[in-house]
């Protein structure tokens, strides 16, 4: 059974960094991107970031570019979001997720994501 379980949410206050991490268990995710959405309440679930494999190809939405780190260790089948800077308006459920490497993917919208973590709650107070 595949399962993404995600770590590390909290409260933090804006200006403040935390680390999510996503541990991937029943299979290896070789050739699949891994990454991060997040929703807040009311809205859409939207893309936050993603790796490939490789670790070669990353993206960001120009929301978090500059303050937020994706990377990603995969002996140890493991992901890891840094965000510093942290802003109330990233408060959200962060959500991990996985999608095999398909040539025209950029796992960039849910639509494409093959598999979800539960999500871990980040609150940023002002």
């Amino acid at each position: 059974q595949v399962q993404l379980q995600e770590s590390g949410g909290g409260l933090v206050q804006a200006g403040g960094s935390l680390r999510l991490s996503c541990a991937a268990s029943g299979r290896t995710f070789n050739n699949h991107f891994m990454g991060w959405f997040r929703q807040a309440p009311g809205k859409e679930r939207e893309f936050v970031a993603a790796i490939k494999w490789s670790g070669v190809t990353i993206n960001y939405a120009d929301s978090v570019k500059g303050r937020f780190t994706i990377s990603r260790d995969n002996a140890k089948n493991t992901m890891y979001l840094l965000m510093s800077s942290l802003k109330p308006e990233d408060t959200a459920i962060y959500y991990c997720a996985a999608a095999y490497e398909y040539l025209t993917r950029t796992m960039t919208t849910p639509v494409e994501v093959d598999y979800w973590g539960q999500g871990t709650q980040v609150t940023v107070s002002s």
